[in-house]
């Protein structure tokens, strides 16, 4: 059976029509700033995606009534258990409002409920940003006004961890995990007997630092930072989400910028990277004793994993816990076409939305 699978991105829309594990084909299509800047809000770019995702199936000789699902990148919604969702009136409504954040990736349920509606056929979502698993000591920050919040790159997560359970012939289900996902941001999960029961907010900026992101800064010195002459609250944001991490500390965000200056014998480059890695080793050291020590396997997964010397760094500093294993990149197209694979022959349940109830026991190491 073919799934067609949707990923709209701020300047991007990904599209993917997969049979079984192999894809017919991939195209990302970008969108320029003066075609997007003909729409007031994002969501108003519905039609306009939607018929270049109708162009590329044309091009490919393929339609909508050929596939057997389709399949969108999740949006910001509210917190939900991880699995695979049928797109309904609720969450339509929840996207199109926008009433739990802007993005781009909004409109992946919504394309897919639009296309999947006109040819009969399953509209779906799984595993997004706001999957929230948490056990209820990790929801604490320290102050009973704020609580933590599970926000990660969930579909990574979750897709990596499960190829990596085939590969030890185990179920998901079954293991202790730590995952942890290097890319723009990153994100360290404890997923444990298929739960992720504690994970960095790696949206807002806890955890290590990153490519773009400042990771958990000290609180009295971000403090002085919000209180400083002239200091607004646009420009401290950015500087822990867009401008902090290796761009702060080294005018670029590339990864593969940062080893060609290290191959060309810059120091600091390769002390900052050392500092990352440091601090994602400390991450899953943490992680480590949320899961009592008992661990089956560490997987580092993520673009940044490319980079063979910055796995080692982390590897070395963490296989006293469990064997490391390495998944470099991202893929979630196929994560998301697997997901539908698995719901449309039963491996797994299709999840309603809005979930009947958020109550999440807490990790059981025993």
């Amino acid at each position: 059976m073919k799934i067609l699978v949707l990923n709209p991105g701020s300047t991007s829309t990904k599209i993917a029509v997969f049979q079984g594990r192999e894809a017919l084909f991939v195209e990302t299509i970008r969108h320029e700033a003066a075609d997007l800047d003909r729409f007031a809000h994002v969501m108003d770019q519905e039609g306009y995606r939607r018929e270049m995702i109708m162009a590329a199936l044309a091009r490919h000789e393929l339609a909508v009534s050929d596939m057997a699902a389709v399949i969108g990148r999740g949006g910001l919604l509210r917190p939900m258990p991880g699995g695979v969702y049928a797109v309904g009136p609720e969450m339509i409504a929840d996207l199109s409002s926008c009433r739990f954040g802007t993005h781009a990736s909004n409109l992946g349920a919504i394309l897919a409920h639009d296309l999947a509606s006109r040819a009969g056929i399953p509209a779906l979502i799984a595993d997004p940003v706001v999957v929230d698993e948490l056990g209820p000591l990790a929801r604490y920050s320290g102050h009973p006004s704020i609580q933590r919040r599970s926000i990660f790159h969930a579909l990574n997560h979750k897709a990596v961890a499960r190829r990596v359970a085939q590969e030890l012939g185990r179920a998901y289900e079954e293991l202790r995990l730590i995952v942890v996902h290097l890319g723009g941001g990153v994100s360290v999960g404890a997923h444990e007997l298929g739960r992720v029961v504690d994970v960095n907010n790696a949206l807002d900026g806890d955890g290590p630092f990153s490519p773009e992101r400042s990771g958990g800064l000290p609180c009295e010195a971000l403090v002085s930072w919000c209180f400083a002459p002239g200091a607004s609250e646009k420009e401290i944001r950015s500087r822990i989400t867009g401008k902090g991490g290796l761009l702060a500390y080294l005018g670029t965000a590339s990864g593969m910028e940062v080893e060609r200056r290290i191959r060309e014998g810059d120091t600091l480059a390769r002390e900052v990277r050392q500092a990352m890695a440091y601090q994602v080793a400390k991450e899953i050291g943490a992680m480590g004793a949320v899961l009592r020590g008992r661990v089956d396997a560490v997987i580092l997964t993520g673009g940044l994993m490319h980079d063979q010397e910055l796995a080692a760094l982390i590897s070395g500093q963490v296989e006293f816990l469990a064997p490391v294993m390495v998944h470099p990149g991202e893929d979630e197209m196929s994560a998301l076409a697997e997901a539908a694979e698995r719901a449309l022959t039963g491996m797994c349940e299709t999840l309603t939305y809005p979930p009947r109830t958020m109550a999440v026991v807490g990790h059981n190491p025993d």
